[in-house]
C-alpha cells in the first residue's frame, strides 16, 4: 500500500471589529440579548438600502496587505443568493468576482519551522442572522445579521490538522495584531470550514475532497481534520474507496465524528450577480498607502527579531508576541534601555502573573515601561536587593505611588564597600571556630557567614558583594 498524504485546505471566517454593521447602521457588538442589535435593513423591510461601512472596507484592506495579496482597482459587491431562514434578505452580500484580496502567501510556524501558506482568496461580506433549536422549535437571533465578516480561504496545501490548527492561531494573532477583530472563537467571532482529501504520495492530482462545515472551535478543527484522515485512508485500504464521496459533512462534538449532511449532487447554484445597491468606487494607491502604514509589525516578525537580536529564548520570545500590547510593552522598555533579557524576564513572571491573576490589561498597569526601568535601575546601582524590587513591585502597583515613596535609608541595600568590609571583618573575628573549620576544609560554612552578614544588616547587604568580600577575607586576604 503506497503511503498516503492529507490534503487540507480552510475557510476561515471571523468578524470585524466596527461600532455598526458593514451594510447597516445598527450596533455591531457582542450581546447575549437576542434580537437587541438590529435594524429595519437587517431584517429586510420593504424600502431599505444597504450602505457601506468605510472602516470594514480599509479593514479588509489591511488583511489584505498583511496577507501579501493583490488588491482590486475597483470595490463591489456580489449577491449570492439562496434562501434558509437566518437570512431575511434572500441573499448574502458578499464578494465573489473581484474579492479584495487574492493570490496572497505568508510563512507560518509549526513545531519552530516556517511554513509557507498559500491564500486564494480574502473577501468581505454580511453575516448571517443565528438560529437556535429547540426539541420542537427554532428560533432566530438577528443580532448577528450584518454583522461584518472576513471570508479567507486557503489553496489547499496543509497536510496535516498542526498545520490547519497553527494557520488558524497564526491568522487570529494577525487580526488582533492589526486590530480589526478580537477574534474571540468563545464569542462565535471565528468560525472554520475544512476541506480534506487524501491522496498517494506520488499522485499528481487530488483525491475526493471531503468539506467539514462550521468548526466553532480550533480544538474541533485538529480533532475533525484527524477524524477524516482516518475515516478516509481506513476506506482506501480496505479498498472501498469509492465510498468517499465529495459531500458536505459536519462535526459533532458529542460523538466525536463527522456526520454527512450533503452530497456534491445537493450543490446550489447560487446565481451570483453584481449587488445594484452598492455602486462600485476606486481603491486609490493614496487610501491604500495610507492603510499600509497602520499594519505593525506582526507577531512572528517580532518574535525572530527578540530571538535574533536580543538572544532571547524561543519560549520567552512566543510569550511576549501572544498579545500585542504586551509585545508593545516590552519594546518600549528597549527604547528606554532596559537590558532585554531583564525586561524579558520581569514581564514573563512578575507583570504577565499579576495581570492574569487580576484579570486586568498590561497597557492599564500602573508600572508603566518607565517606572519598571526605575525598578531596575534601582537594582543595578545596588541601591536595592532584587527580593527587596519585587516588594516593591507589588507596592507600586498597589498603592500607586512612584518607586521612590518606597526607597530610603532605612530599606536601601547597603552597597558600600567599605562599610560592608567592616561589618564582616566584625562578623570574622566574632567566629574563630567557624573560620578554622572553613580554612581546613569546611567550606560549606560559606552561607553560615552570609547568613551572618544578612542577619547583621537585616538583610539589606548587597549579596553580591557580600560573597566577593567574605571569600577574600576568609581565605585570609
Amino acid at each position: 500500500m503506497k503511503k498516503q498524504i492529507a490534503v487540507i485546505g480552510l475557510e476561515m471566517h471571523c468578524e470585524l471589529k466596527s461600532n455598526s454593521k458593514v451594510f447597516s447602521p445598527a450596533k455591531n457588538s457582542y450581546s447575549e440579548i437576542p434580537n437587541s442589535n438590529i435594524a429595519p435593513v437587517d431584517m429586510a423591510f420593504p424600502g431599505t438600502l444597504p450602505v457601506v461601512n468605510k472602516k470594514c472596507i480599509a479593514d479588509a484592506l489591511k488583511m489584505s496587505m498583511a496577507l501579501n495579496c493583490k488588491q482590486p482597482e475597483y470595490m463591489y459587491f456580489d449577491r449570492k443568493n439562496y434562501y434558509y431562514p437566518d437570512l431575511p434578505k434572500g441573499y448574502q452580500i458578499t464578494q465573489m468576482a473581484d474579492p479584495v484580496g487574492v493570490d496572497g502567501k505568508i510563512e507560518i510556524e509549526v513545531n519552530e519551522k516556517l511554513v509557507p501558506i498559500y491564500i486564494h482568496d480574502i473577501h468581505l461580506e454580511e453575516d448571517a442572522a443565528s438560529l437556535d433549536h429547540y426539541f420542537d422549535t427554532s428560533t432566530i437571533d438577528y443580532n448577528r445579521a450584518g454583522v461584518p465578516l472576513l471570508e479567507l480561504v486557503t489553496e489547499p496545501c496543509m497536510h496535516s490538522a498542526e498545520e490547519a490548527v497553527a494557520f488558524l492561531e497564526h491568522m487570529r494573532d494577525v487580526y488582533k495584531y492589526c486590530d480589526v477583530s478580537e477574534a474571540d472563537t468563545k464569542k462565535g467571532q471565528i468560525r472554520c470550514d475544512v476541506n480534506i482529501s487524501i491522496m498517494d504520495e506520488d499522485a499528481t492530482s487530488f483525491g475526493t475532497r471531503v468539506e467539514v462545515k462550521n468548526v466553532n472551535s480550533f480544538g474541533g478543527v485538529y480533532d475533525a481534520i484527524n477524524y477524516e484522515i482516518k475515516r478516509q485512508t481506513e476506506l482506501k485500504e480496505q479498498g472501498r474507496y469509492n465510498e468517499v464521496e465529495q459531500e458536505t459533512r459536519r462535526w459533532d462534538e458529542d460523538s466525536m465524528q463527522t456526520i454527512h449532511m450533503r452530497s456534491k449532487v445537493d450543490a446550489i447554484d447560487y446565481k451570483y450577480f453584481i449587488e445594484p445597491n452598492i455602486p462600485k468606487f476606486k481603491i486609490t494607491s493614496e487610501w491604500k498607502e495610507e492603510l499600509k502604514k497602520e499594519i505593525p509589525r506582526l507577531h512572528l516578525e517580532r518574535k525572530y527579531d527578540y530571538i535574533n537580536n536580543y538572544n532571547l529564548s524561543n519560549y520567552d520570545a512566543t510569550i511576549l508576541v501572544k498579545d500585542k500590547a504586551t509585545s508593545d510593552y516590552f519594546e518600549e522598555c528597549l527604547k528606554l534601555g532596559i537590558d532585554a533579557k531583564t525586561a524579558s524576564n520581569w514581564i514573563t513572571t512578575q507583570i504577565l502573573g499579576y495581570i492574569n491573576k487580576h484579570e486586568l490589561d498590561i497597557k492599564d498597569l500602573f508600572l508603566t515601561p518607565k517606572r519598571l526601568k526605575d525598578l531596575t535601575d534601582s537594582i543595578k546601582t545596588g541601591t536595592i536587593s532584587s527580593k527587596q524590587a519585587k516588594d516593591i513591585f507589588f507596592k507600586v502597583i498597589e498603592t500607586k505611588k512612584e518607586i521612590k515613596e518606597f526607597i530610603s535609608t532605612d530599606n536601601a541595600q547597603i552597597s558600600d564597600k567599605d562599610t560592608l568590609t567592616s561589618i564582616i571583618e566584625e562578623i570574622i573575628n566574632n567566629n574563630e571556630t567557624q573560620v578554622n573549620d572553613y580554612r581546613n576544609g569546611k567550606t560549606n560554612l560559606f552561607d553560615y557567614f552570609v547568613g551572618q552578614v544578612m542577619k547583621s544588616t537585616k538583610g539589606k547587604a548587597n549579596p553580591v558583594l557580600t560573597k566577593e568580600i567574605l571569600k577574600e577575607k576568609l581565605q585570609g586576604g
